[in-house]
């Protein structure tokens, strides 16, 4: 008996003496395991339902990722208009706004009684500021055609209308989060942002009103897209060209403007300079007075100087950069889109809430990823982060559809080794490879 008793108690303190070494080895992985874990963070350019299809049959790693974009409300009446136009549409962003920059472009011609772009720009801030409130187009291009000043109010434009530079003076963000494979509406928040007091108090020219039947030499106004069918920014393409369809076709459902149909001219960006820009080309041939686009702020940088030669407007519904508020424009770039310097304290309150330690923000290297960049850093060193727990990262988009995928094998190292928590990632499609590059370095991805 004596002897068996010793046995057990020897098994007993061997095996406690084992679970305490396991459990501290277990201690020691699972602490570890917490320390390489990230949470995912993004942008309107990359917080998309049709975003995960770019990580093919990794597209779960998206699950839990949080971001943010510039986003109202969207009435649900306005969504099923946009249905009709594109019954396959899967995501909204920028369809408000590619909408509300033709209907401005249209009605500031209309009220400039001219398809001159000169003219027209005189009245694209008037359009939103100081007059007749009106929600829709064919009660605004009535008031219009009557010579009536107008104040347009619609999906994207809800608060206060442009700046003096040419720009919403408030805007919306929504956080965005991924459950799954899709973005969970369920969890949308939205919070407003902006000064209503920056909007225009400027008195316009005045309006000119319409002769009864319009005037029959009157050339029709020409309108011609220069969104991104094509490249890295082709996700965002499907609700931006079914804003401006839309648009389109409600304009000339209430009698076009000037008395004739507004006519539309297809246009691709490419998100690449060198397509856009022979896309510009195109647009001062055949006439158009006023190009919607371009879809990113960089590719709006690089033709802007072409479509100030050509005397024509550049009206961008997705440019967030915040330069481009004072670029050399010669009174002839307008966007509906707000600038990054809003976005950037929305992104930055967003990942603090999560109780985030050591952030890095990867960017795409151009003036909007390195622009936006910037601004979160700014907003997160202002809400006491420090500087020593911020790592800003960049990468080399691909330069056309056939260049090779980014490498971000060497990136994703550096971020496992600086101990980060949370990753930001601003950029398009291409970003993917973002998270890809992380998973293959052994980041473990929090959802």
């Amino acid at each position: 008996m004596l002897v068996t008793r010793r046995s057990r108690v020897a098994t007993l303190a061997a095996c406690a003496t084992i679970l305490l070494a396991t459990s501290a080895c277990g201690d020691d992985k699972a602490k570890e395991a917490s320390a390489q874990q990230v949470r995912l963070y993004g942008t309107d350019g990359n917080m998309l339902n049709s975003y995960p299809a770019e990580l093919k049959e990794r597209a779960s790693l998206v699950d839990g990722m949080k971001g943010t974009t510039p986003l109202t409300p969207l009435p649900e009446d306005f969504k099923s208009r946009l249905k009709a136009v594109d019954p396959a549409l899967t995501d909204y962003l920028y369809s408000a706004e590619s909408y509300d920059a033709v209907v401005i472009a249209v009605l500031a011609a209309q009220l400039a009684g001219s398809t001159d772009p000169a003219a027209i720009a005189k009245q694209i801030v008037a359009v939103t500021n100081d007059g007749q409130r009106c929600e829709d187009p064919a009660s605004c291009l009535a008031l219009a055609r009557n010579g009536q000043d107008i104040e347009y109010r619609s999906v994207s434009l809800t608060r206060a209308g442009f700046t003096d530079k040419g720009e919403p003076a408030t805007a919306s963000y929504a956080t965005l989060t991924f459950d799954g494979q899709q973005i969970n509406d369920g969890k949308t928040e939205f919070v407003g942002a902006g000064i209503e007091s920056a909007a225009s108090t400027k008195t316009p020219p005045k309006p000119k009103k319409q002769r009864p039947g319009g005037d029959p030499d009157q050339e029709p106004l020409k309108l011609g897209g220069l969104l991104p069918k094509t490249g890295d920014l082709a996700i965002a393409y499907p609700p931006m060209a079914a804003g401006a369809a839309l648009a389109i076709k409600e304009v000339n459902a209430a009698g076009g403007a000037l008395g004739k149909p507004v006519t539309w001219v297809e246009g691709d960006d490419g998100t690449n300079p060198a397509v856009a820009k022979a896309t510009v080309a195109k647009h001062v041939t055949s006439g158009v007075s006023v190009i919607i686009g371009a879809g990113g702020s960089g590719i709006s940088r690089e033709v802007l100087p072409d479509v100030v030669r050509a005397g024509k407007i550049l009206f961008s519904p997705s440019n967030t950069d915040s330069g481009l508020t004072d670029v050399e424009d010669n009174g002839l770039y307008f966007r509906t889109a707000p600038p990054d310097s809003l976005q950037g304290r929305a992104l930055a309150d967003v990942i603090l809430r999560d109780g985030s330690q050591k952030i890095v923000i990867v960017a795409r290297k151009d003036s909007y990823g390195e622009g936006l960049q910037a601004t979160v850093r700014d907003e997160l060193e202002k809400a006491g982060v420090a500087a020593d727990r911020l790592k800003l990262m960049t990468y080399d988009p691909p330069a056309d559809a056939k260049a090779p995928p980014v490498d971000f094998g060497g990136g994703a190292k550096e971020i496992k080794e600086f101990g980060a928590d949370a990753v930001l990632i601003i950029g398009f499609g291409e970003s993917a490879q973002v998270i890809r590059g992380l998973s293959d370095a052994g980041v473990q991805i929090r959802q």
